[in-house]
């Protein structure tokens, strides 16, 4: 299934915090693996329950990529990347 993508706002300022080497990464490898496939990745619990979380790892850091898969539209909406450090309260916080 083909997927097109669609960004928070703030998504692209989260890329700008982030060590330019990964964000290359981010931009040449992971978020084609989440379109290739975007059920794989784990769902979240609780009020993110309709989240789903991409993880890696570059230069010792663990990183995460938060979307949520609109199906009716093929669409794959990202929340949020950022090392995994309070991810999930910023996430919650970008959310509600």
């Amino acid at each position: 299934m083909d997927y097109a993508e669609a960004f928070h706002p703030k998504f692209r300022n989260d890329l700008k915090s982030i060590d330019k080497s990964v964000v290359k990464e981010i931009k040449n490898i992971h978020i084609d693996n989440i379109l290739k496939d975007p059920f794989v990745n784990p769902t979240l619990k609780g009020k993110l329950s309709h989240i789903q979380s991409y993880h890696f790892s570059k230069n010792s850091v663990q990183y995460r990529i938060a979307y949520e898969v609109i199906n009716e539209n093929k669409i794959v909406f990202y929340y949020m990347v950022a090392s995994r450090e309070n991810f999930y309260k910023k996430l919650e916080n970008r959310t509600s």
